[in-house]
């Protein structure tokens, strides 16, 4: 198999490995393709606590592909389906993961590129931000995720705000059915226009979709009383202050919307697949990007520094 191999800060190359095998109740992937997410971005970049080479494969987490080797033990799964997993070694052609980390993908998706692990993620926030009908709802960062919360709540019957820094993915956002777009730009300007939006109530659900210390700061104040302030973005480069007086006044349901059970990661997408076939969710505009495995270093690039027109990355196997 070939497998990219991260050397250090901002260098990987690609190395021909022998094939993995199974172990009792996991499934070989031979893998169509992996999406690049922004948490590798930290560990791109080389921080102390990074430690040179990776593993093979390693940081890749957003896998789909065909079963091509099957443990023991393994009841339902079979060689040649088509499957979305939760395995952590996706940069490669070849990857190992537990069956029950594993979810088979229907025939409406055959051909159809399925990085399960974000989508699941989407489902999972969505789940956990409880927006229904009638609502007001701010998504603060239109990235990826933010674009994929965007039609979950539009398609949940919400009045959506958009909130983002850049033109192209505020002019998805309304493609995508946002009744209002702001471009996040200035802390009190953007206050303001909410503020105008909603009457001077602020918003039912606010999303904070970024992973940064001001788009925090940000969703915290466009949350109205008693309402719900939802922590999507990923925040990994340190602590974080919040205006707690803030929080305590306006009676602020806080939900940090990140799983780790493994169980439930599975189950978003498991309910994915069935939104994606459904028609409420489609990801497919969304991913802009797309390379080869010896080009993972690019897409990686790319996700950091977000050119004009760029959302999404996928590195694709032959």
């Amino acid at each position: 198999m070939q497998a990219a191999i991260v050397t250090g800060p901002g260098t990987m190359h690609v190395e021909s490995l022998p094939l993995p095998e199974p172990g009792p109740g996991q499934v070989r992937i031979k893998l169509e393709g992996c999406g690049v997410c922004a948490s590798n971005l930290t560990p791109w970049a080389g921080p102390e606590w990074m430690k040179f080479p990776t593993e093979p494969g390693g940081l890749g987490h957003e896998g789909w592909g065909f079963v091509d080797a099957v443990g023991s033990d393994v009841g339902d799964l079979k060689v040649g389906d088509r499957v979305a997993a939760l395995s952590y070694h996706s940069y490669a052609t070849h990857d190992i993961a537990d069956a029950s980390a594993v979810v088979k993908l229907p025939p409406e998706l055959a051909g159809v590129p399925f990085p399960g692990e974000p989508l699941g993620c989407a489902m999972n926030i969505f789940k956990r931000a409880q927006i229904s009908a009638g609502q007001t709802v701010a998504i603060v960062g239109i990235g990826f995720l933010g674009a994929l919360l965007t039609q979950l709540a539009v398609a949940a019957g919400a009045r959506v705000i958009a909130i983002g820094r850049r033109p192209f993915t505020l002019d998805l956002a309304t493609e995508m059915g946002a009744a209002e777009t702001i471009v996040m730009d200035d802390h009190w300007k953007i206050i303001e226009q909410v503020k105008q939006l909603t009457s001077g109530q602020f918003c039912d659900v606010v999303i904070e979709a970024v992973g940064k210390q001001w788009p925090l700061d940000l969703a915290a104040e466009l949350t109205k009383e008693r309402g719900r302030l939802v922590i999507a973005g990923y925040h990994q480069d340190g602590p974080r202050q919040v205006n707690m007086q803030m929080w305590n006044w306006r009676g602020l349901d806080v939900i940090n919307a990140h799983e780790r059970d493994p169980a439930i990661y599975i189950q978003g997408i498991r309910d994915a697949v069935d939104a994606v076939v459904a028609g409420r969710l489609d990801p497919q505009k969304l991913y802009t990007d797309r390379f080869d495995l010896a080009q993972l270093d690019k897409a990686l690039d790319a996700t950091r520094d977000r050119p004009d027109g760029f959302l999404k990355a996928l590195v694709m196997y032959p």
